[in-house]
């Protein structure tokens, strides 16, 4: 399926699922709650793009928010995969720096990589709720994450290509719901930011997805 196909199919349902996980990020995180979020290759350097927006800014001046790509400690990273196995550089990531109540966000074109599986599995033993970004469904990651969207897509690059898109609306409406409805600062050094430039954006970029929420 082609970049253009997969941005142009099942708008509504991607954009709907998107704008709640960025409007319960708006809830959990300016409360002290920490997003992890983890990928591989191109998933590793999408999940370092979401976090450096969250604790950097996105488009508009706001506080920094706590949210950590956890394939960017190479020191533990190493040190895990050297003497645990690849499989586990993540679980153990999440199981040390996770919290109850915290959101893990996990990217995967295949959505049966091992060590994110890994990692899935580690977050709901400590009490986390897991977000998944993934390629076509079924696959094993969209069957352990809380709420997913896959993108019914073959090519590889396309997938990625989506998650961007989808990594982009997620930010739009983070930074939207963390504004009072009366345009005044929910959190100090917050500026309003108007609804409808989620809604702009939302309207501009399509998802060829599948969404759905874990009920086990």
């Amino acid at each position: 399926m082609s970049l253009e196909n997969a941005l142009a199919r099942l708008r509504s349902d991607g954009l709907a699922a998107l704008t709640r996980w960025g409007r319960d990020l708006a809830e959990l995180l300016p409360r002290g709650g920490r997003l992890l979020v983890a990928g591989n290759g191109g998933s590793a350097a999408q999940a370092q793009h979401l976090s450096a927006e969250l604790v950097g800014r996105y488009c508009e001046e706001r506080p920094p928010f706590s949210a950590i790509a956890l394939h960017a400690d190479t020191s533990s990273l190493t040190a895990i995969g050297n003497d645990y196995g690849f499989a586990d550089v993540y679980a153990r990531q999440v199981t040390a720096h996770g919290r109850p109540g915290d959101v893990l966000m996990l990217m995967s074109t295949s959505g049966r990589s091992p060590n994110v599986l890994a990692a899935a599995e580690a977050a709901h033993a400590a009490g986390l709720r897991v977000l998944a970004l993934t390629g076509p469904p079924p696959n094993p990651l969209a069957d352990l994450a809380d709420d997913f969207l896959a993108v019914r897509s073959t090519r590889t690059a396309t997938v990625q290509e989506v998650h961007l898109v989808a990594l982009h609306l997620v930010c739009e409406a983070f930074d939207a719901a963390l504004a009072r409805p009366d345009g005044s600062a929910r959190t100090d050094g917050v500026r309003r930011f108007p609804a409808a430039a989620a809604a702009t954006a939302a309207a501009s970029a399509a998802t060829s997805a599948s969404v759905g929420r874990r009920t086990a």
